[in-house]
């Protein structure tokens, strides 16, 4: 063959490898566009300048708008974070470092709530190794750094609380004995006049104090809780009174009760809390008077639900709503509200615990919380409450029974009590009241010594009054040491952690609790209960006298008055 004719036929053979090439690459080409389309992630293609070359279907849904080709990318994000993304991308485009990760928003005209984009790069190359830009990937991750601030904020409320528990713990010990300090000076004959005066303003502070350590315990979900079954509209009702005496007369309360009403399993008493602190909260916000409105509903959920910082997950709950009609919650002020210690009423006297204590309640609870507030238009606080439907009788909601319990007697004269607690002012306190009713008491600091003088004792003590916790042996294991010589020895323990497992635990085993601080009356009252008795003695004298009054008064009117006591330090 002639040289012209192979010439001919290798140009033949490459003008058929250049078709072919085409054709292959049609379908690749295509290929890629889909791929870049369909995709569930937004993609960015821009050149060597940081001009857009291509966008993909699901970025032009996240920024709500079309985009040109041939513009600048960095227009796709805020003015504000411009720069600092055009120093993330520039190494990348001119070839001395990988493209990097990082975070962002986009940049939607008019958009109040930009979802939060992690974008990360891949280099696009010629066939020479030149870059000739980049491949950016845009992924929505609002929903992780959602649930990554709800776990920063658990953990430091966890922390707080922790503390909170911790130091609730000593700070009891000091009030009981101050408390039990001021009882034993009010009922000298000689205290009369200002030095009575001043004894009980110091025993007001220190209840003042008690309640400060409750809320702090409510916030930290450490706080001792009796739950029990509650018809929630009848709850309502019953603590409707007490809230329009506290809010007065340019408030109107009205109630919106869905019908049948529900159950939950809550104790009762932090549910009246919860709706007082919540309509205290109301009432300030409505400073020229409004309305307040108490519902109550169910909602059932089959996936979960986000309600501002919370995750309700599915399930039938019952819904407790307050709404005001008040100036409302500024939007840099909402996040924060559940915060321990924030408040923008410090010069009126508030502590930043209000809130804070209902969201350790409900949670507590294992409800939920959420609030819904728009400036000049009013606040509304939803609260979930795991539904309750087994067939059991409410206590709660139900009128009182016509037969009241039997008064508890006091117990016989010089019967022994061991008393073990480590703090001296407060076990010195408690022995002397103690003796004033009549028991005689074996004082000691701790378990091992406890142990060690009832070695030689022979008479069986009547009952075991001692701390929770202790160095060595602690309470508990106090008990059952004791109970293997004198079965069934009744013993009734006190600390100042009040934590719910610890009650539990004691109520398992057959142990009162009484948290600190106490007064010394309800200490002894506590103890004539917990003892038995061989012989009755006239209730109305003696240290149950004021635990048998107790008993004839109705447990909603009691509850609603302590309720009410309580509300001075809640703000």
């Amino acid at each position: 063959m002639s040289s012209g004719g192979w010439r001919n036929r290798l140009r033949r053979l490459g003008w058929r490898k250049t078709r072919l090439i085409e054709r292959l690459a049609q379908p690749l080409d295509e290929l890629l566009t889909a791929l870049v389309q369909d995709s569930t992630t937004g993609l960015l293609i821009i050149d060597r300048a940081g001009r857009i070359v291509r966008v993909n279907e699901t970025l032009r849904r996240m920024l709500g708008a079309d985009v040109a080709a041939g513009g600048p990318a960095l227009t796709l994000f805020p003015p504000e974070e411009r720069a600092e993304i055009w120093e993330a991308l520039a190494p990348a485009l001119a070839g001395r470092r990988p493209p990097s990760r990082f975070a962002t928003r986009l940049g939607r005209p008019g958009a109040a709530d930009e979802p939060a984009m992690e974008v990360s790069g891949v280099v696009l190359r010629e066939a020479d190794g030149s870059i000739s830009g980049l491949i950016l990937r845009l992924s929505d991750i609002s929903v992780q750094k959602r649930l990554e601030a709800q776990l920063a904020h658990s953990q430091k409320l966890q922390a707080v609380g922790q503390l909170a528990g911790g130091i609730a713990h000593d700070f009891n010990n000091l009030l009981t004995a101050i408390i039990g300090a001021a009882d034993m000076v009010l009922v000298r004959p000689d205290t009369a006049g200002e030095a009575r005066e001043d004894v009980v303003q110091i025993r007001r502070s220190a209840e003042r104090g008690a309640a400060l350590v409750r809320q702090l315990l409510a916030f930290g979900r450490q706080q001792t809780l009796q739950p029990r079954i509650v018809r929630v509209n009848a709850a309502i009702t019953d603590i409707a009174d007490l809230l329009r005496r506290l809010l007065g007369g340019r408030v109107v309360l009205e109630l919106d009760l869905e019908t049948p009403g529900r159950m939950v399993r809550v104790d009762p008493s932090q549910l009246d809390q919860v709706l007082v602190n919540l309509a205290v909260n109301a009432r300030d916000a409505m400073p020229e008077g409004g309305r307040l409105i108490l519902r109550s509903g169910h909602v059932t959920l089959f996936r979960p639900q986000s309600r501002g910082s919370e995750t309700i997950p599915p399930g039938r709950y019952v819904m407790i709503e307050v709404e005001d009609s008040g100036v409302g919650i500024p939007p840099e002020v909402l996040p924060r509200i559940f915060d321990p210690f924030f408040t923008t009423r410090r010069e009126h006297g508030g502590n930043g615990l209000g809130l804070s204590t209902v969201h350790g309640i409900v949670r507590q609870s294992d409800g939920f919380l959420a609030v819904e507030s728009e400036a000049g238009r009013g606040s509304r606080f939803r609260i979930y409450l795991p539904r309750h439907d087994v067939a059991e009788q409410a206590t709660v909601g139900l009128p009182a029974p016509a037969v009241l319990p039997p008064a508890i007697a006091a117990p016989a004269a010089g019967r022994l009590v061991v008393l073990v607690e480590d703090e001296e002012p407060v076990r010195r306190l408690a022995e002397r009241a103690l003796r004033q009713q009549g028991w005689r008491v074996l004082g000691t600091e701790n378990a091992e010594a406890a142990l060690a003088m009832l070695a030689t004792q022979h008479e069986a003590p009547a009952a075991l009054v001692s701390d929770v916790v202790m160095p060595g042996i602690d309470g508990p294991a106090l008990v059952r040491q004791l109970r293997a010589r004198w079965p069934g020895l009744p013993a009734l323990l006190v600390s100042g952690y009040a934590a719910e497992t610890l009650r539990r635990d004691l109520a398992a085993e057959d142990m009162r609790f009484l948290p600190k601080p106490y007064t010394l009356k309800a200490l002894t009252a506590a103890l004539a209960e917990a003892v038995p008795q061989a012989a009755a003695e006239d209730p109305a004298k003696g240290p149950a006298a004021g635990l048998a009054a107790g008993l004839t008064k109705d447990p909603a009117s009691q509850r609603r008055g302590d309720t009410f006591r309580s509300i001075q330090t809640i703000k």
